[in-house]
């Protein structure tokens, strides 16, 4: 099997390790397999991808999108590296309103797996850093949410003290004002 797929502290999302084949040509690596991803319950269809960049000290999000246009996502970066966040959201799961965070880069090329019903953000910890994620369902603008990305009751721990951030994000609320109409569902 291409991947590792490592289980988190929030055991629905995932750390998906590449295998990666280096030569002296560079390297390849497969970043998704259909047949691999629904082996493990990953079995919904990519929607749509999408590509950001941005610079030192930017951080963007939280954002989620909610029912019925619920997005799961796949994150990688491709440039630089960045610490991407993710959120619990989902009413009555027994990790509500708890974050964790992992550190991405282009060298080794780990992907996080954002389960449907997460806000997601990130913080651009290099000079620049440009991501690709996979989404499970399209933008929907109407549906589109997010959460503070300072709010003092998720007690996130950012690797920056004064992000570069939208003033879109910056006026997001807290968790406990926050539109979400996403229901947790034990598997």
């Amino acid at each position: 099997m291409p991947f590792n797929f490592k289980k988190l502290d929030n055991p629905d999302a995932i750390l998906i390790e590449p295998r990666i084949f280096p030569d002296e040509r560079g390297f390849f690596l497969e970043t998704y397999k259909k047949t691999d991803f629904d082996a493990i319950g990953i079995d919904k269809p990519i929607m749509q991808i999408n590509h950001s960049k941005s610079s030192k000290g930017v951080l963007r999000g939280l954002h989620y999108q909610k029912d019925p246009k619920v997005q799961g996502k796949f994150v990688s970066v491709v440039v630089g590296e960045v610490y991407d966040v993710i959120v619990d959201i989902r009413k009555g799961s027994p990790h509500y309103g708890q974050w964790l965070g992992v550190t991405l880069d282009s060298k080794k090329h780990h992907m996080l797996y954002v389960p449907e019903g997460f806000a997601h953000g990130f913080c651009v910890i290099s000079e620049i850093a440009e991501l690709i994620y996979y989404c499970t369902d399209v933008y929907s603008p109407e549906y589109e949410r997010g959460l503070r990305w300072n709010d003092p009751s998720l007690g996130i721990k950012w690797p920056v003290q004064e992000p570069i951030i939208a003033e879109r994000d910056a006026s997001f609320p807290d968790l406990d004002k926050a539109d979400i109409n996403y229901t947790y569902e034990q598997k």
